[in-house]
């Protein structure tokens, strides 16, 4: 059988495939700051420490692997991004990055709002105390519990994300005697630079109404129509981990190109527009991400001038970032079980996680960093592909690394920029059990998230 036609995909197929590696760094033991979190630095000892606690008592103390949240940097990330936009636009968290019940008080306290796209986030946000108010609700097939929990609830907009939706929607908040207010989610044909699966605004794919064909046009002419919604705006996203702003200067002059037909043809004049999120953070030293204000800045003359151009009021902002601000915050921390030289090639590093516990790598080709820190090392470097311990040759959670050549079972290994999706997108795949998020802050650690016991796997199973 062909390699490329390998029955799992061509990314199990080629087991060893060309390096897309530069050369090693010139010192192992720099943690570079553009990829670990605000607090992070290494102690008298060697050992990285994140809010004044050593990694090596954070294993001690949760075990490993573990997800570890540099409280005090997510707070920061989130004020930059409220501070950047200002009291004249809307900051919507996106959940799905990352989510549980402490998050989410320290949004509401940062004054950030959240956007859910599930029952579930929902109930997170809700049971945390996040105003229903500032809360939206997205997803491209809410069910009708859904719907009718977050109206109930008084969530401050639901983004309709189809023709059906429109109907679903407008009928329950009917029912429950309402008027709700509404986004209608369009694709505005522009495809961003980014993968395949996380690339949101060409027209082939699941998400929102396209603006081709006069099919957003016409969804908008059906919610104004429905007493029982208030169409407050539109609603645009076209991509994840994007670096390039031009891909949202053409979807802004294409939203608001449809907001003055909107006014031409209904003699409405919608007060808002979301321009999405999607914004890209630095996993290795390579990547270059633009900070909040730059954003801001950008986004604001970028509707600004198109509403000028098109005579009509520049409507209010709202953005969506989730990985922009939790990704950073976190990394997850493993310990070393096996190492394998593969004369000529490299080091095979097996740690007690993998794609379990991250499964962007085998996903999407995602790229990231990794350092040993549980110690330093004046070792040589030594090519290593950092791997997990599940039954798969995909499981790979670094492709290409440099770690010092002294490396030996026992070692703690942190990678950086672990904070959004990483626990989301989480699985027990050979009945692994989830690993927990630890918070730290000024000198303390303490659980948001346990970790998964197989007590947890086997009560599920009623069999």
């Amino acid at each position: 059988m062909s390699r490329s036609a390998h029955p799992a995909g061509p990314r199990h197929a080629d087991v060893l495939p060309e390096g897309h590696y530069s050369a090693p760094p010139a010192d192992l033991n720099v943690l570079d700051k553009k990829v670990w979190s605000e607090t992070v630095t290494r102690d008298e000892t060697g050992t990285l420490t994140v809010g004044g606690i050593p990694a090596t008592r954070i294993a001690e103390e949760f075990g490993t692997p573990v997800y570890v949240m540099d409280e005090t940097d997510f707070r920061a990330r989130a004020r930059a991004w409220r501070t950047a936009f200002g009291p004249d636009a809307d900051v919507f968290y996106a959940g799905k990055a990352f989510l549980s019940r402490a998050v989410v008080r320290w949004l509401h306290e940062e004054g950030l709002n959240l956007d859910v796209c599930s029952g579930g986030e929902l109930a997170t946000a809700l049971s945390a105390g996040m105003p229903a108010d500032r809360i939206a609700l997205h997803g491209n097939n809410k069910s009708p519990r859904e719907i009718r929990r977050a109206i109930e609830a008084g969530v401050g907009r639901i983004v309709l994300d189809s023709f059906q939706e429109i109907v679903r929607v407008a009928h329950i908040a009917r029912e429950l005697g309402t008027r709700q207010k509404v986004q209608i989610r369009i694709t505005v044909g522009v495809e961003a630079h980014t993968h395949e699966f996380i690339a949101t605004a060409h027209e082939d794919q699941k998400f929102g109404i396209p603006l081709a064909g006069g099919q957003a046009a016409e969804a908008v002419r059906r919610a104004l129509q429905l007493d029982s919604l208030e169409l407050i705006g539109v609603h645009s996203h076209i991509g994840s981990q994007i670096f390039d702003m031009s891909g949202f200067e053409v979807a802004a002059r294409r939203v608001v190109g449809l907001l003055k037909s909107i006014r031409d043809e209904h003699g409405v004049e919608l007060p808002e527009i979301d321009l999405g999120g999607g914004l890209g953070i630095a996993y290795t030293s390579d990547d270059d991400p633009r900070e909040p204000h730059e954003i801001a800045k950008a986004l604001n003359e970028i509707v600004t001038r198109e509403c000028e151009a098109a005579r009509l009021r520049t409507p209010r902002i709202s953005v969506e970032p989730g990985r922009a601000i939790v990704g950073p915050t976190a990394f997850t921390l493993y310990e070393v079980g096996t190492l394998k030289p593969l004369e000529g090639l490299r080091t095979y590093v097996s740690v007690d996680g993998g794609m379990s516990d991250n499964i962007r790598t085998a996903l999407y080709d995602a790229e990231y960093s990794v350092s040993l820190v549980s110690r330093t090392s004046d070792a040589e470097p030594m090519l290593c592909r950092v791997v997990g311990k599940h039954c798969e040759s995909g499981d790979i959670v670094v492709r290409d690394a440099f770690l010092p050549a002294d490396l030996a079972p026992g070692d703690l290994l942190g990678v950086p920029a672990t904070g959004a999706y990483c626990r989301s997108m989480a699985s027990n795949y050979n009945h692994v059990p989830r690993p927990p998020v630890v918070a730290v802050r000024d000198g303390e650690a303490r659980l948001i998230v346990r970790r998964e016991t197989e007590e947890d796997l086997l009560r599920l199973d009623v069999g």
